[in-house]
């Protein structure tokens, strides 16, 4: 197993403000670039070579990452024109693969944060011969993802998008979003077009007689879609609950970087990340939060499950709790923000503003 495909291209609509001026896969959990987690994970499971597929603010991921031999790996990076889907976009890069029809092709979407054990996940795609191996988990409340039912060797019998009632849940098991494919199969999704693995490509494949196979790993699964699901995977990345090797630093309660200032009487719990250049002032409390490049928080201000954009100002006393604040917002003295409010990208807050919660 040698190569890979990424799949980066996607707006991040869910995670705005974050994503304005920056894709999803590059904003910084645990103190480096989302991605970076993701290419560590596949570097160490032996893959050699990993194709990006961008679409959304594609000019920053070249300039960040070269040509991977920082990481030990060879990067190529391929732009859709038009955003083309899941299968479109893996369908987009296949030139760049160097596997012969038969053999494997890892693919990752970009939005994952996973404990998944890929060498497993490549040795049941070869043991069972399949064309198509996916990495299924288990989930509680099932509802809002596409269902994958499996028979008792693993093979994939149905495909079932978001039941609605008791009788369509039919099993927890759901898409994980990491695959195996067979390069053939890849080469013949059709060109050109939007295509979407989970709506058209599999439940084709399988009416078609193709072997697809499911592996359940429910060691560790997050989807990184929402804010509030980002800010609590940094966290975990941090305190060691998801595993990286990319992790700049010991895992525990607190990830301060080299160029960050903390007060020496300032509180850092749950996973918080200080980026560079950040400050945390006298008597702060910063709880399972990320601060990013250049934040500031002021005396005596309350930072709990929340981000702080890059360059971003929280004034003296105030509170945040469960929110977003964009990239150079300024939030003035004795505000209070909670419970999913996002102030975007450069706005200014005065004193004593906001004393009330929002989920806007």
């Amino acid at each position: 197993m040698t190569e890979a495909i990424l799949l980066v291209g996607g707006k991040g609509t869910r995670l705005r403000p974050l994503t304005v001026n920056t894709p999803k896969p590059m904003v910084p959990a645990a103190g480096v670039p989302f991605l970076t987690h993701q290419l560590a994970r596949a570097r160490a499971a032996g893959v050699e070579h990993i194709v990006l597929a961008t679409s959304y603010l594609a000019e920053v991921f070249e300039p960040h990452f070269g040509d991977g031999s920082s990481l030990g790996l060879s990067l190529e990076y391929v732009t859709e024109e038009e955003p083309l889907g899941t299968g479109g976009a893996i369908r987009n890069v296949a030139s760049r693969l160097h596997s012969g029809p038969d053999e494997p092709v890892l693919i990752f979407n970009g939005d994952i944060l996973t404990g998944l054990d890929i060498q497993a996940l490549v040795e049941t795609h070869s043991s069972s011969g399949a064309d198509v191996s996916l990495h299924l988990t288990r989930v509680e409340d099932p509802r809002a993802f596409g269902l994958v039912p499996t028979d008792e060797t693993g093979r994939v019998t149905a495909f079932l998008e978001k039941p609605q009632t008791p009788e369509e849940i039919v099993t927890d098991q759901i898409n994980a979003g990491a695959y195996v494919f067979k390069r053939s199969v890849i080469d013949s999704i059709p060109t050109g077009r939007p295509v979407s693995v989970e709506r058209e490509t599999f439940p084709e494949l399988l009416s078609g007689g193709a072997h697809l196979q499911g592996m359940v790993d429910s060691t560790y699964w997050l989807d990184l879609g929402t804010p509030q699901a980002f800010v609590r995977g940094s966290a975990d990345l941090v305190m060691g609950r998801a595993p990286s090797p990319a992790v700049p630093g010991r895992c525990g309660d607190r990830l301060v970087l080299p160029t960050a200032r903390v007060a020496p009487d300032a509180k850092l719990t749950g996973g918080t990340v200080v980026g560079a250049d950040a400050v945390v002032g006298e008597g702060a409390r910063v709880t399972g939060s990320t601060l990013l490049a250049g934040a500031i928080v002021e005396p005596g201000a309350v930072i709990t499950d929340s981000l702080i954009g890059a360059g971003a100002r929280i004034g003296a006393r105030t509170v945040v709790s469960g929110a977003v604040i964009g990239d150079g917002a300024q939030v003035g003295p004795d505000n209070e923000l909670r419970d999913g409010v996002r102030i975007w990208c450069n706005t200014t807050l005065p004193p004593r503003a906001v004393r009330f919660s929002s989920d806007q």
